[in-house]
C-alpha cells in the first residue's frame, strides 16, 4: 500500500508542484483548499503534467479555522504544510498574515500529532535565517532572523512567526511525529495555474512593463520543481528529522533577469523595461507608494546564504537561475506577453 501524504494549500504555486512530484512517485496524496469550489481547478492544474486520477483527494480546510484538519490528517503517513496567505498591501493589519500563518500551522500540527503522522515538512522562508541588515554574516540555518527587523515585509514576517511557533511546538511535543523545515530563496519556474502566482508575480510584472525602471534589487533564484523535489526528500530522509533547509540556487539581480527575459523572449518580452531606476527615486517613490518602503532597506544589498546543507544532506542540486526564469517566464501565457 502506498504512502498517503496530505499536501496544504493545493491552490499554492508550490504546493501545486509537490503534488505532481508525489503523484508521479506513486504516492496517495490528498490537498486542502479553503472551499471545495477550487478542487476542479486544482485537479485541472495537476492534470496537465499527471492524472491525478483517484489518487488525489481535496478536502476543506482554512488556516483561520479548527473545522476540517483532523479529516483531512486522518490515515496520513506524511505532511507537506506548504499553505501561507500571501503578501500583499504592506500598509494592511499584520495580524491579517501573521494569525493564519502562526495560527495555522499549530492547527496542522496538532492534527498531525493527533493522527500519529511521521513526520511534517513546513515551508518556511530563507528570510527565516536573514541576520540583521547591517551584518555580514552569511545566512544559514543556525541564524534565526528577528521578526521585528524593519527590513521585513509583513508577509516575511509572518512565516519568520511561523516558523518559530513550528518549532517551540515540537519542542514541548513528546511523540513520535518529526519535523523539518525547507526555507527557500525566490521562488520561480514554470505555473500549473495563473493566480496565486507568489513570487513569480515579479516576472509577469517585468512582462507587462512594470516597474518603468529596474530597482536595485536582487534575489536569491530556486526553481519550483527543484523545491518539490527537496521537499519530498525531506519527508523521508532519517537525516533530515529535526533539521531546516535553506533551499536557494544562483543569485540574480532584477537587471540581470530583464536582460535575460528580452534576450531569449524576443518580441514578447518588448515591454520589459531596460534602465535603471536610481536608488533615490525609489526612495522617494517610497512616501506615496506603501509597497515600496519594505523594498528600500534592500536597494543594492546581496544578502549571502548558503544551502550547503541541503546539498550535502538532502542530495539538493538546484539547475541554473537562466533556465527557471526562462521556464518561468513562457509558462505565463500569451495573455501575460501580448499587448
Amino acid at each position: 500500500m502506498a504512502d498517503t501524504v496530505l499536501v496544504t494549500g493545493g491552490t499554492g504555486f508550490v504546493a501545486g508542484w509537490c503534488i505532481v512530484a508525489l503523484l508521479q512517485r506513486g504516492y496517495l496524496v490528498r490537498t486542502t483548499v479553503r472551499g471545495l469550489s477550487k478542487q476542479a481547478a486544482v485537479r485541472a492544474a495537476i492534470a496537465s503534467l499527471v492524472d491525478p486520477g483517484e489518487r488525489l483527494t481535496c478536502f476543506a480546510a482554512d488556516l483561520t479555522k479548527d473545522e476540517g484538519w483532523d479529516a483531512a490528517v486522518a490515515g496520513c503517513d506524511y505532511v507537506l504544510h506548504v499553505a501561507s496567505p500571501l503578501g500583499g498591501d504592506a500598509t494592511r493589519d499584520l495580524d491579517a498574515l501573521i494569525a493564519p500563518a502562526r495560527d495555522g500551522t499549530l492547527r496542522v500540527l496538532r492534527a498531525a500529532t493527533k493522527a500519529g503522522v511521521r513526520r511534517v515538512v513546513m515551508t518556511s522562508a530563507a528570510a527565516a535565517a536573514r541576520p540583521p541588515q547591517n551584518s555580514d554574516s552569511v545566512s544559514d540555518e543556525t541564524v534565526w532572523a528577528d521578526p521585528a527587523d524593519r527590513q521585513f515585509d509583513g508577509y516575511r514576517r509572518s512565516k519568520i512567526l511561523a516558523e518559530r511557533a513550528a518549532w517551540d511546538f515540537m519542542a514541548g511535543n513528546t511523540g513520535a511525529m518529526t519535523f523539518t523545515t525547507i526555507l527557500p530563496g525566490a521562488v520561480f519556474g514554470p505555473v500549473l495555474r495563473q493566480d496565486n502566482l507568489g513570487s513569480v508575480q515579479i516576472i509577469h510584472r517585468l512582462l507587462e512593463g512594470r516597474p518603468a525602471g529596474i530597482p536595485r534589487l536582487g534575489f536569491w533564484v530556486v526553481d519550483v520543481r527543484d523545491l518539490a523535489e527537496l521537499h519530498i526528500r525531506a519527508m523521508t530522509a532519517p537525516a533530515a528529522a529535526g533539521q531546516r533547509f535553506i533551499a536557494a540556487g544562483d543569485f540574480m539581480w532584477m537587471e540581470d533577469i530583464a536582460k535575460l527575459l528580452r534576450s531569449q523572449l524576443g518580441s514578447r518580452a518588448d515591454k520589459v523595461p531596460t534602465r535603471r531606476l536610481p536608488d533615490f527615486v525609489v526612495r522617494f517613490l517610497s512616501l506615496f507608494i506603501p509597497q515600496l518602503r519594505t523594498l528600500t532597506p534592500l536597494l543594492g544589498r546581496r544578502n549571502d546564504i548558503t544551502s550547503e546543507k541541503a546539498r550535502r544532506v538532502l542530495g539538493f542540486a538546484p539547475r541554473p537561475a537562466e533556465e527557471t526564469i526562462v521556464a518561468c517566464a513562457e509558462s505565463l501565457g500569451h495573455e501575460f506577453m501580448s499587448a
